[in-house]
């Protein structure tokens, strides 16, 4: 082979991984990280009911990004999709996603970081009141 090939082809490959680097870094900096949001809203003693394959239960996950595994997410679904678990059906759960508050109040389908804050007192995180 050439050396002026081999020089092009390592050169463009640094470059494709370099950029692909790049992109991954700037993609997991731009992810929220709500952990804070979500461990005071489980704190004073929300439940989130939701179901693995509902929209609208994955994009409310979607807003704490990395923070979503601190939310008191409560499964309602059976593993087929098909039915729905005691553990719901025992609290009137009917849609989803079923927020339920400490006061006995609820809030059905999705909502935003600021009605969820303001029904548990919890703070925003300060990229959000900006």
């Amino acid at each position: 082979m050439d050396k002026k090939y081999t020089l092009l082809i390592v050169l463009i490959t640094i470059l494709l991984l370099g950029g692909i680097l790049g992109f991954a870094a700037w993609r997991t900096s731009t992810i929220p990280d709500h952990t804070v949001l979500a461990q005071c809203i489980k704190d004073a003693g929300a439940k989130f009911y939701g179901a693995f394959w509902c929209p609208h239960c994955q994009a409310t996950k979607k807003l704490f990004g990395k923070g979503q595994s601190a939310l008191p997410y409560i499964e309602c679904s059976t593993p087929d999709g098909n039915g729905q678990l005691p553990v719901c059906t025992d609290v009137g759960v009917k849609q989803y996603p079923t927020w339920v508050f400490a006061d006995g109040s609820r809030l059905t389908g999705e909502q935003s970081l600021e009605a969820l804050a303001g029904k548990t007192n919890c703070p925003l995180p300060q990229t959000e009141t900006q």
